[in-house]
Order: structure tokens, then C-alpha cells, then sequence
């Protein structure tokens, strides 16, 4: 009686063997994918760092300046993408076709804006990060190395929304094989380039964060190169066959698209922006604050590929299972991922604890650094569960097609409280960035009682572009 119970139980909040297949499915390859890609990007920074912490603030620096334009690209194609996903879950693969292109070229779009910001006010925008508070780093060459850095990857701009445009396309449809295959092959390239081209190895000259910046762009290249062979050659993805035969996109749902997908595309510009204003409220305490958050986030950044998956895994499944037209199906699909998502990331944030003692000693800085790193560290850790709930609940929530609850949800909380917390909390006391950060970090207990509240209320759970497959495709 107490095992059936128990097993009622689990089946009720986590879901059977088929849930699980299901969700394994999805999220395994994207995982990977994820945490091998930021395992990377940590491999690269503690290359760049052990050149000096100049070379890695300022790599750091123009890194955040391009993660907004990386979030305008996943806005517009994630805006787009739940159309996708529900044209998949529908059978509607002209409505497929009708997607890639609207995101290609909104993406262009994107690509000619920021190389203009870029090109233009580049320089002038990392000079806002640079203050002297302290005895670690000198200005002058951090802004130096941060310019040169953010020229080099202005280049590896094009492929980069290519990638996008397909990964995205491939993942609303359940299918994460070639993104993943696409990303490693990357990875792998971008890691040896890494090595050769920063040291100096195999005849190449010692280049460091130019050598960096060259690496990634090049890899940016031969990803987008190996995802479009794969899905143009595959038989399996069907919706991409034909797709650049033409390049109409119908009024119709061009209007749609914008109406639900520019909601989601300003939330991502707008809360990107507002992650960059309340880095430059840290930086005010000084370039040794500077580089001790780039070697936390760059921690993070592996951490979060667990609730970032997860959270791209609720918007992709219970999307699929909304289009099929399963209103009850969705919702139950919706609460089991979410409390996966967070016991997975209890998991996870235990692991952030225990390497947060230990990861900072690998970087060639001063001891203030790693002494603020550590700290930093730990905050975050402790905050690794709460981030997963938050992270399903807005992916739940735009699964429905209700952009405007999740702009209101995600932007405009942030620019409304801790954007302006952050300001005072720099600029008004002279509390530390430990204690600032911890500020901000429980600032996000607010927005996880505001998101269950939206998802327990279930106006999320909508179905908007048609059950039968034959009407989808006459009316597309």
C-alpha cells in the first residue's frame, strides 16, 4: 500500500518511464551540447586568464556587450519559435518553412544593427565598465584588449544567426541531434585554435586575446557550416527542403509573428541590457570586482546549462503537446517539468558549492580576485534552484503564446527592482559586491512567487495555431 502510494506520488509530480524517455530525449542532447559549450568557454577564459587579468577583464567586458546581441538573436528566433513548435505539433511544415525564413531575416536585421553599434560606440560602451577602485589591473590596457577583442567577433556575427535560425528551427521539433553534433564539432575546433593560437603553438605566433577572439570565430563558421549540410541534406527534416526556393512569407503570418514574437524579442534585448546595467554597477567597486565576476560567471555559465535546458525542454514539449490541442496534457507535462527541473538543480548547485573553493586557484590573478570569486560563487550556488523553477515557469508561460505576461514577467521586473537596486546599492552605499550581489540574487524570490502564481492561474495554457493538420496546411 505505502510503495503504491509512493509510486502514485512520484508518477503525479515526476512522471512515469514513457515522461521520462520523453524528456530524456529532448534534454540529453541539448545538455550535452550546453555544458560542453560552456565547458569550453570556461576552458577558453582560464586560457585568456592565465595571460593576465587585464587580457580577461577585458575579454570579459566585451563579452558582455555581444551576450546582448547573443539574446536579441535567441529573442527573435525564440519569439518565432513557438509558432514553430506548434506548427510541428500540428503537422504544419509550410508553416515550418513560413518560420525559418521570418527569423532569418529578422536576424539579418539584428546583424546589420549591432555592427553598426559595435563598428561605432564599441570602444566608448566598455570605457563605462572601467573605474579605478583598488590596486589590481590598469585601465588603459583592459580597454585596449576589450576593443580588440570586440572587432575580432563582430566577424562571427553572420553565422552565429544562421546557427540560431536552425538550431532553433530543429529543437521545436524535438529533434536536438544535429545541433548538438554541429556544436561539439564546433567546440572542438574553437578549443584547439584556442591552444595554438593564444600560446602560440604549432608555429603560429603568441596572439592572446586576439588569438582568442579568431578561434571562436572560426568555429562560429564550420558550425554553421555543419548544421546546414546536415538539416538541408536530412530526410528527416523535411521542413527544410525547399525552404529557400522561395522567400515569401504571407502577410498573414508575418503579422502573427510579429504580434507574438516581438513581445518575446524586446523582453530578451530589454533583459539582456538590464543584465549589462547591473554588471556595470559591480564594476564600480573596481576592475578586481570586474574580474571576479567574469571567473563567476563563467562557472555560472556551466551551471545554468542545467535550467537553461530545462527550460528550453518545457517551452519545446509542453509547445508540441499545446499545438497537438492536449489543454489538459499540457498542463499536467508543465508541472512535472518544473519540479524535475528543480530537483535536477539541487543537484547541480550542491556541485557549484563544493568547486567554488577550488576553481578561482586556476586563474593567474591577485588573491583579492579569487577571494571575491569564491564568495561570488557561492551566492550564486545557493540561488541554482530557484533560478530552475523561475526559468520553466517562463518558458511554460510563452509556450502559450502570452508574450506579453512574459515581458511583463522577465523585463520589466528586472528594469522595475533590481536594475534600480542595483544602481542605488553602487552608486548610494559602499557595500561590497559580495553583499550587492546577494541583494540582487534575492530580489528573484519575488518573481518566482509572482510565476507560480501565473502558472498556477493556467491563462498560459493555449492553443493558437489549430488542431488539424489539413486546415493548418490549406490555410498556410
Amino acid at each position: 500500500m505505502e510503495k503504491n502510494g509512493f509510486r502514485g506520488f512520484i508518477e503525479r509530480y515526476l512522471g512515469d518511464k514513457a515522461f521520462f524517455k520523453m524528456v530524456f530525449s529532448v534534454a540529453v542532447p541539448i545538455l550535452i551540447q550546453n555544458a560542453i559549450t560552456n565547458f569550453v568557454s570556461l576552458l577558453d577564459n582560464i586560457m585568456v586568464g592565465s595571460v593576465g587579468t587585464e587580457q580577461m577583464s577585458g575579454v570579459s567586458i566585451a563579452n558582455i556587450l555581444l551576450f546582448v546581441f547573443n539574446l536579441a538573436i535567441f529573442g527573435a528566433t525564440s519569439g518565432v519559435g513557438i509558432f514553430t513548435a506548434q506548427y510541428f505539433g500540428s503537422k504544419n511544415e509550410k508553416g515550418m518553412k513560413y518560420t525559418i525564413r521570418f527569423s532569418m531575416y529578422w536576424g539579418l536585421v539584428l546583424f546589420v544593427v549591432g555592427l553598426l553599434i559595435y563598428g561605432g560606440l564599441g570602444k566608448a560602451i566598455i570605457n563605462l565598465y572601467l573605474h579605478e577602485n583598488g590596486s589590481t589591473g590598469d585601465i588603459a590596457s583592459t580597454l585596449e584588449y576589450g576593443t580588440d577583442y570586440l572587432t575580432i567577433m563582430v566577424i562571427g556575427l553572420p553565422p552565429f544567426v544562421f546557427s540560431q535560425v536552425y538550431a532553433g528551427t530543429v529543437r521545436s521539433a524535438q529533434k536536438t541531434l544535429p545541433p548538438m553534433v554541429s556544436g561539439l564539432v564546433a567546440v572542438a575546433v574553437n578549443l584547439l585554435l584556442n591552444y595554438v593560437l593564444i600560446y602560440g603553438k604549432l608555429g603560429a605566433p603568441a596572439m592572446g586575446v586576439e588569438g582568442a577572439a579568431i578561434a571562436t570565430v572560426v568555429s562560429r563558421y564550420v558550425e554553421a557550416i555543419v548544421l546546414g549540410v546536415w538539416c538541408h541534406a536530412s530526410k528527416k527534416l523535411p521542413y527544410f527542403k525547399g525552404v529557400w526556393r522561395s522567400l515569401f512569407v504571407p502577410k498573414a503570418e508575418c503579422a502573427s509573428f510579429v504580434r507574438k514574437g516581438f513581445p518575446i524579442f524586446i523582453n530578451e534585448v530589454l533583459w539582456s541590457i538590464s543584465i549589462s546595467v547591473i554588471a556595470q554597477c559591480y564594476s564600480v567597486r573596481g576592475l578586481a570586482t570586474v574580474a571576479a565576476m567574469n571567473i563567476q560567471s563563467t562557472m555560472n555559465n556551466l551551471f545554468s546549462a542545467g535550467y537553461v535546458t530545462m527550460g528550453a525542454v518545457t517551452g519545446i514539449i509542453v509547445g508540441n503537446i499545446l499545438g497537438s490541442g492536449d489543454l489538459p496534457g499540457a498542463k499536467d507535462t508543465a508541472k512535472k517539468l518544473m519540479v524535475f527541473s528543480a530537483l535536477f538543480c539541487t543537484l547541480l548547485g550542491a556541485i557549484y558549492v563544493g568547486l567554488a573553493f577550488v576553481f578561482p586557484s586556476v586563474y593567474n590573478t591577485t588573491e583579492e580576485v579569487k577571494r571575491l570569486a569564491t564568495a561570488v560563487m557561492l551566492v550564486a550556488a545557493c540561488f541554482v534552484p530557484l533560478e530552475a523553477v523561475v526559468n520553466a515557469t517562463y518558458f511554460t508561460i510563452r509556450a502559450g503564446g502570452r508574450t506579453v505576461i512574459t515581458f511583463l514577467f522577465d523585463s520589466f521586473f528586472a528594469w522595475v527592482i533590481p536594475v534600480p537596486v542595483a544602481f542605488m546599492l553602487s552608486r548610494l552605499t559602499d557595500l561590497d559586491v559580495v553583499r550587492m550581489y546577494l541583494v540582487i540574487q534575492c530580489l528573484e524570490i519575488i518573481k518566482l512567487i509572482i510565476g507560480l502564481l501565473i502558472f498556477r492561474s493556467g491563462i498560459w495554457c493555449k492553443n493558437f495555431v489549430g488542431v488539424p493538420a489539413e486546415s493548418s496546411e490549406s490555410q498556410a
